[in-house]
């Protein structure tokens, strides 16, 4: 039986209210990448924006909002900009979903550096997987790898890092995860 105060008290509880609030954060930041993308003339998509928000709901919020986060920011990024296509959004949405399954299965057994960086690792085979069909069959035009792999290998030490850094300050860390709050 999960006795988890946020499962308890229902959606008035401080974990709920933060995770809301959260998912707002999320969302409106996501809102904003393109017209930030636009003014700063960088791409800011090559950084993984909807990965670093399901990352930090990964760590700071609980396990359900960071899956809510890594199937419905992609989406809403499609509603609202058409940008990446519908097809490259679900399997974003499945490449997000995916590594967050696999990081809250390995972080139980292995080191938390160990299990994000392999949950972004397996998810990112799973997306290319997907996305090579995609292109072969719906998405012609598109390429198969848009961002340097160079890049999302940074992009993956760097977010690994940090939720080595962050689990470890909770306590949380070699195996064990008793007492985190993005358990449930």
């Amino acid at each position: 039986m999960n006795t988890h105060p946020a499962n308890i008290a229902g959606y008035t509880s401080t974990t709920n209210i933060r995770a809301i609030l959260f998912d707002v954060f999320a969302l409106a930041f996501i809102y904003f990448v393109p017209t930030l993308s636009h003014l700063l003339s960088i791409k800011l998509y090559m950084l993984e924006p909807m990965r670093i928000m399901v990352i930090l709901a990964m760590v700071h919020t609980r396990r359900e909002n960071a899956y809510i986060l890594a199937f419905t920011l992609p989406l809403f990024s499609f509603l609202i900009s058409a940008h990446p296509v519908l097809v490259k959004s679900i399997l974003i949405g499945i490449e997000l979903a995916a590594m967050a399954f696999v990081f809250f299965r390995l972080v139980r057994i292995v080191n938390p550096l160990i299990a994000i960086f392999s949950g972004i690792w397996i998810s990112k085979m799973l997306y290319y997987g997907l996305k090579y069909l995609a292109v072969i069959t719906v998405l012609p035009e598109e390429p198969l790898v848009g961002t340097p792999l160079l890049l999302q290998l940074i992009t993956s030490v760097v977010f690994s890092i940090y939720v080595y850094i962050v689990l470890k300050k909770m306590g949380i860390g070699g195996g064990s995860v008793s007492g985190s709050p993005h358990r449930g």
